[in-house]
């Protein structure tokens, strides 16, 4: 045998066992698929006994043979899509818009309002010692109707700070022992007084900054000449029923505390009308103390009672008059403090903001539609289906591997 035989035997031997390896990895009609990398298997009788095989499982899911599917994104698919995607978003930003503007709501900044029988903000008038009393009258163009709920908003104001979100003693407010108060508590955690050390219950930042305006609301009637009558606005169901049920507990007692530093009352004096709605149960502070997202907010303060004859059904129009007691100082970091008078639908109070964005995504999405159809029938161009763009796929790919092969044969000859 020459050497020319050799080298073509040689050629045949490496064929044979390339077409091998191929047939032995990816025959679809045998049981198993075995990897070509990992070479001939070897019967469980010839490996050692104290040795394991380090081969992974033959399964689908560690041989990676799941089944997979890839959409093949055309025109007939993506089209409809975009047309879909855009009216179901504009008929749900519809339907949100309509509810939020059905809701009535009556917004009143008293940041500066003056105190009674003075031309003097009572921004100036205030301090820690002195409250300041305001009057506004206002009209409410339309009735109200049940259920109306009353709101106060603060503006500038940082609730979400880090520091001041963490400035509380969760262990304190669900009525464990307040002796040792959490350190994120200080500096306002305890005080010394007459040489006795008491623990200020509760404890920490947001508790100390509660907010203390107090409001009144009296009806003067349609024409703004009746006496006034004042409508009953009610302390209670204005917290989560989670956090008053879960998150909030009285201790046994409050004996060596004393209240915060910028508190006027006690802990225990919150509600002198109602004394299930005081200590560390009382609603005005649990609603408090679950902090705003964002320095613009409004949180619950009262609910109307619709119990009583005249306001049974709504607050009617006419003409109103609210009594403030003006407690709370915001000037001092550019605050504003509004009066917010509400009713609800079933998507909550008035909020635009989730409407118009179902209505630009939704409309963006049917303009891009239509943009892409016009591309479509400008550009298009005549494809085969996608089984025939795989096997034309397959094909090509083959005679290029043969192709290859044929040009390393003739290198080698």
């Amino acid at each position: 045998m020459d050497q020319n035989d050799s080298v073509i035997t040689n050629i045949d031997q490496i064929k044979r066992a390339k077409s091998s390896a191929i047939n032995r990895g990816y025959n679809k009609t045998e049981g198993s698929r075995d990897d070509i990398t990992s070479g001939p298997i070897v019967s469980s009788t010839e490996q050692p006994q104290n040795k394991q095989s380090k081969r992974p499982k033959n399964t689908l899911l560690k041989q990676q043979r799941l089944p997979a599917w890839q959409p093949i994104l055309t025109a007939k698919t993506v089209l409809p899509l975009f047309f879909s995607i855009g009216v179901i978003f504009v008929i749900l930003g519809g339907i949100l818009l309509h509810y939020s503007n059905i809701v009535n709501e009556f917004v009143y900044d008293y940041t500066d309002c003056n105190s009674v029988g003075t031309n003097t903000p009572c921004s100036k008038l205030i301090n820690d010692t002195t409250t300041c009393l305001c009057e506004i009258s206002f009209k409410l163009e339309e009735d109200f109707e049940a259920p109306v709920y009353v709101y106060y908003g603060l503006r500038n104001f940082y609730q979400n700070h880090r520091r001041y979100v963490r400035s509380r003693d969760d262990n304190q407010l669900l009525g464990n022992s307040y002796e040792s108060l959490s350190s994120e508590c200080k500096p306002y955690d305890e005080q010394v007084v007459d040489g006795v050390k008491k623990f200020i219950a509760p404890c920490g930042a947001i508790a100390n900054s509660l907010f203390n305006d107090s409001f009144e609301l009296n009806y003067t009637g349609a024409a703004d000449q009746s006496p006034p009558l004042k409508i009953n606005l009610l302390r209670t169901g204005i917290a989560w029923n989670t956090d008053k049920d879960v998150k909030f507990k009285n201790p046994e007692s409050f004996i060596n505390t004393i209240k915060p530093i910028n508190w006027k009352k006690n802990v225990t004096e919150l509600d002198p009308e109602d004394p299930n709605n005081n200590g560390f149960k009382n609603e005005d502070l649990i609603v408090w103390m679950r902090t705003a997202a964002l320095p613009n907010f409004r949180k619950l303060y009262r609910r109307v009672d619709h119990s009583t004859v005249n306001f049974n059904s709504s607050l009617p129009k006419g003409y109103y008059k609210i009594k403030i007691n003006y407690n709370y100082p915001v000037t001092s970091f550019d605050g504003r403090k509004t009066f917010i008078i509400s009713t609800t639908t079933w998507i909550g109070g008035k909020n635009p903001f989730l409407g118009i964005a179902y209505l630009v995504v939704g409309s963006l999405c049917i303009v891009l539609g239509f943009v892409f159809l016009a591309i479509h029938f400008k550009f298009a161009r005549n494809l085969k289906s996608s089984e025939d763009l795989y096997q034309s796929n397959m094909a090509s790919s083959s005679r290029n591997n043969i192709s290859v092969i044929e040009a390393s044969e003739s290198q080698q000859f």
